[in-house]
């Protein structure tokens, strides 16, 4: 049997992806070792998400609690099932650019260093097997901002002559600009893939994703934008807007299409690619019309204060361009536009987040 190894696998899109690919057959190595209550909080643990796959998948999932960080641990699992591994999707990480300031030597062994020790792992076991990276758009730094933008009165918009006016494409630089340090410690992990892919002629792909969402998302402050979003919104809990009059925008990507996206790759894999992934201009919003949205789906004025003070090297805008995806894999649809995931995030979580505020 076919085993795929998916490390965060009880996180948004690795839980998606462990029980897709048991679905499909597959049997399912899950690693995660809830790192992120560590990082936001036992509000945003992923523990649950990981007792339902072990319910869920039954025998087609073994959960094996282990830190990205510790490479004799990994190297057990790899070599326990060898070549039986067609599959590697490593979406663990470290996610915040706000949180690595605060622990940098934490950022960069989780984010880099965890992503070469799984890379040196498939090498040394199971080099013909796919190996899918979810990198991120921040691997551009604050270089999206220097695009000419104007001001619409609820978004900032690409001027619509521009280049880029259907989104970034992935020739965008990574050089000479304000990454923070999450961005860095990603940008070392994305070059380390490629290199692996380039070098020894391994099947490895980035997908630098945009805003990865979902109704299985642990939204927390720092990071998981429409998660937090909509739960602030169903618990009255005040919001906070950082910067740019509210008007940044972001794509955002289902967790579902994203998956989507990795069976095509993984169906007819490729050496060292890199693609730009997220909503596009199919699914994007600004955070004035994601708040206005989640007080129409919820029927109630949200509670939001704004500061002037933008997130260090937070982008203005972003919107991905997915043509280079859509030209190799033209058989990937979208199914999710913003209005449909927030209505799906708050369906699937309204009687919980109402549950745990009593």
């Amino acid at each position: 049997m076919s085993v795929a190894i998916i490390t965060g696998s009880a996180g948004l899109i690795g839980s998606e992806a462990a029980e897709f690919f048991a679905q499909l057959g597959l049997e399912v190595v899950g690693i995660d070792n809830d790192m992120r209550s560590y990082f936001f909080g036992n509000e945003a643990s992923t523990t649950w998400r990981a007792q339902l796959l072990e319910q869920r998948l039954g025998k087609s999932y073994h959960h094996e609690s282990i830190d990205i960080r510790d490479y004799d641990a990994l190297e057990k699992q790899f070599r326990h099932y060898g070549k039986d591994i067609s599959l590697i999707v490593h979406t663990a990480a470290q996610p915040s650019h706000d949180w690595a300031a605060k622990e940098p030597l934490t950022d960069f062994g989780i984010n880099a260093t965890g992503t070469l020790n799984l890379l040196e792992l498939t090498r040394q076991y199971c080099p013909n097997a796919v190996f899918i990276f979810t990198s991120t758009n921040k691997v551009y730094g604050d270089t999206p901002n220097r695009l000419p933008l104007e001001e619409l009165p609820t978004r900032w918009e690409i001027i619509p002559e521009h280049p880029y006016s259907n989104g970034i494409p992935e020739d965008m630089s990574i050089d000479a600009s304000l990454h923070s340090v999450f961005g860095a410690s990603k940008v070392a992990a994305d070059i380390m893939v490629q290199e692996y892919g380039r070098y020894f002629g391994m099947y490895t792909v980035c997908l630098r994703g945009g805003c990865l969402t979902g109704p299985n998302h642990s939204g927390a402050q720092l990071h998981g934008f429409l998660a937090y979003l909509m739960k602030c919104a169903v618990t009255d809990t005040e919001y906070t807007v950082f910067g740019y009059k509210g008007k940044q925008v972001r794509d955002n990507i289902h967790s579902s299409d994203l998956i989507n996206a990795m069976y095509e790759f993984y169906k007819a894999p490729r050496i060292a690619e890199v693609y730009n992934i997220g909503g596009g201009r199919f699914s994007n919003c600004s955070m004035m019309e994601a708040i206005s949205m989640c007080e129409q789906i919820t029927g109630k004025k949200m509670k939001t204060v704004y500061t002037d003070r933008n997130r260090v090297g937070d982008h203005i805008w972003y919107i991905s361009d997915l043509s280079k995806f859509r030209s190799h894999y033209p058989n990937w649809q979208q199914k999710y536009d913003v209005q449909r995931i927030l209505e799906e995030i708050y369906q699937c979580n309204v009687e919980r987040w109402l549950e745990l505020k009593r």
